[in-house]
């Protein structure tokens, strides 16, 4: 066997290694997430409750903002429209909790379709423009509609019979910690194997890059954009329908407001924009970071100035976000280097 053979081998050998490693440590992971309720009490499972979800609606948004480089500031949209679905669902026709969000997952997927034809034709700041008036039009028109409560908004039932598993009582902090983790390993994976694993990820990841160049080599740029849209907004309105059923209680002022776009976007920036990581470490930093100011400081307040602080930091001097810090492809030297030439910029050297 020559030098190159026994290489090829080693590195193969290695690759499968890698992978059963990977493998190992994300089972790991998903038994310690199965056995963490039993170890937390109420209030920390209502704060991995909340942090499974950011997570969730941090790696929606990465799809479409990341992996296809389209900035959407309407990403909330669906959010609110996944809770009204379910919540009228529920309440209006007194139907349980799994056709709620079965309902909610088709109605986004229906006004995705329909609002991205034309928007999916724009193009940087124009679909950001587009997406973000769909956004507030939706939440103008909650607040008016009899359907939703209008201003008064609307309450979910809380009963046992919302559900159609045989529990004794009303469903419980556990419950939705399932519910949650379920919709939160459920999107990491579907986004692993459909970006990471797939040839419609090359192609997502083709129109990104260069859209024109991957309409050339006949990828149909449009329909792709639209599948990759459809499914990262009918995915954020299953969380907001899991979300109404967990609070009871939905009003268009909280679950269509801007922050949550604002908020998945951080997220999905801070970890890493277009990785499978990135949202997960970016949900979970910037959501403790809110509970913990909360907590500690006495304010819900503080740690937006905190968040805006961390993203000019991240824009600036390390724009693959923490999991390109954490692979090494913005090392030290290139953080110094930028300080430098911000520095020169405004004559700080001088």
């Amino acid at each position: 066997m020559s030098d190159t053979d026994s290489k090829t081998t080693r590195d193969r050998f290695r690759l499968l290694l890698d992978q059963a490693n990977n493998r190992v440590v994300a089972g790991g992971l998903i038994v310690v997430l199965l056995l963490l309720p039993a170890a937390l009490n109420a209030f920390w499972t209502r704060i991995a409750v909340g942090a499974l979800m950011w997570i969730g609606l941090a790696q929606s948004w990465n799809m479409i903002g990341g992996y296809a480089g389209y900035l959407d500031f309407g990403h909330g949209a669906y959010f609110g429209i996944g809770a009204f679905a379910a919540g009228i669902t529920m309440t209006t026709y007194g139907l349980p909790f799994i056709a709620g969000l079965s309902v909610a997952a088709i109605v986004c997927a229906i006004v995705a379709l329909g609002v991205g034809i034309p928007t999916l034709r724009l193009k940087g700041a124009y679909f950001a423009i587009a997406t973000w008036a769909f956004a507030e039009s939706m939440h103008e028109l909650a607040l008016i509609l009899d359907i939703t409560g209008g201003t008064f908004g609307m309450s979910l039932p809380t009963g046992a019979d919302a559900i159609i598993l045989p529990l004794s009582g009303p469903p419980t902090e556990m419950f939705f910690y399932y519910v949650m983790l379920a919709l939160a390993v459920g999107t990491t994976v579907l986004a692993y194997v459909l970006f990471e694993r797939s040839e419609f990820g090359f192609r997502v990841k083709a129109i990104r890059d260069n859209e024109d160049a991957a309409q050339t080599l006949g990828i149909n740029a449009e329909r792709i954009k639209r599948q990759v849209y459809v499914l990262s907004c009918s995915i954020a309105g299953l969380f907001g329908a899991a979300n109404a059923f967990y609070i009871t209680f939905i009003h268009p002022n909280d679950v269509l407001a801007s922050i949550l776009t604002d908020q998945m976007i951080i997220m999905a920036l801070l970890g890493g924009l277009g990785t499978i990581a990135g949202p997960i470490v970016g949900g979970i930093s910037i959501f403790m970071l809110d509970r913990m100011s909360s907590l500690f400081l006495g304010t819900s307040t503080l740690y937006l100035p905190m968040i805006g602080l961390l993203i000019m930091l991240t824009v600036l001097f390390a724009p693959s976000g923490i999991i390109g810090i954490l692979r090494g492809e913005v090392g030290l030297t290139e953080i110094k280097d930028n300080v430098s030439e911000l520095a020169d910029k405004f004559n700080f050297t001088r």
